[in-house]
């Protein structure tokens, strides 16, 4: 079948991924744009922008802002994924049933 490229396992354990990568990062992504407190510490902050800076907390909410995008960004990238591996599991589906269909033809006479 023409552009099947993963079987029916593979592509169901794309889409479970796909999913879970999808909420994870989405919530990642709502709580960094949101500037919550307990993911500072996943916020790439180095000393000169804490000390250095005029502004210190201006630069912290700049850095959680370019974190979130990413995440959204990367959640984007689970959807695509998601809709190649459902993609994948319609052709086999479809290339299961045209083998089904052509057994049960030449079997019965």
């Amino acid at each position: 079948m023409r552009g099947l490229i993963c079987g029916p396992k593979l592509a169901a354990c794309g889409i479970v991924l796909s999913m879970w990568g999808v909420v994870m990062l989405g919530l990642l992504g709502i709580f960094f744009t949101t500037h919550s407190a307990v993911l500072i510490e996943d916020v790439p902050l180095t000393e000169e922008d804490t000390f250095k800076d005029l502004n210190p907390p201006q630069r912290a909410y700049d850095v959680y802002q370019k974190v979130g995008y990413n995440c959204f960004i990367a959640a984007a990238m689970y959807v695509v994924c998601g809709l190649f591996s459902w993609c994948q599991m319609r052709l086999n589906k479809k290339k299961f049933l045209l083998r089904k269909y052509w057994r049960l033809r030449w079997v019965i006479p």
